[in-house]
C-alpha cells in the first residue's frame, strides 16, 4: 500500500462516527449494512451518516451497492488488510509480527499471553 492511500485511509477513520461505522461494517461481514441501519445504530442523522460513509468510500475503506431503494455499504477487507499490513510491516524491530507474538514498548516481541490490550 502506498503512503498516500494510507494517509487517506487513516484520515477517513480519524472521526468518531466514521470509525464506529467502519467497525460495524467490519463486524457485519460481506453482506454489509444499509446506510439507514448504520445511522440508527449510531444515533446519527441519516444525512450526516451519508456524509461520513462518503468519506469512508473516498478513503477506499468501504464499497457500496444498491439493493432496491437502499444503499448497502460493506467494509473493503482488502483495503483494511493492506492498511494493517502497512502499519505492522516493520513491527517488532523488523521481525515478522505473527499471531504468536506482539511488540512491547521497546520493540521486543512478546508471546501472546503477555500481550497488552488497547
Amino acid at each position: 500500500m502506498e503512503a498516500d492511500r494510507v494517509i487517506r485511509a487513516l484520515s477517513g477513520l480519524a472521526q468518531e462516527h466514521r470509525l464506529a461505522a467502519f467497525r460495524l461494517l467490519v463486524q457485519a461481514g460481506e453482506q454489509g449494512l444499509a446506510a439507514g441501519v448504520l445511522a440508527e445504530k449510531l444515533d446519527v442523522p441519516p444525512s450526516s451518516m451519508s456524509f461520513h460513509l462518503a468519506q469512508l468510500a473516498n478513503a477506499g475503506l468501504v464499497t457500496q451497492r444498491r439493493e432496491s431503494r437502499s444503499i448497502i455499504y460493506s467494509a473493503d477487507y482488502a483495503a483494511m488488510n493492506g492498511l494493517m499490513g502497512y502499519l505492522t510491516e516493520n513491527c517488532c524491530g523488523g521481525l515478522s509480527c505473527s499471531d504468536d507474538t506482539s511488540c512491547s514498548e521497546d520493540a521486543t516481541c512478546l508471546p501472546s499471553p503477555q500481550r497488552k490490550s488497547a
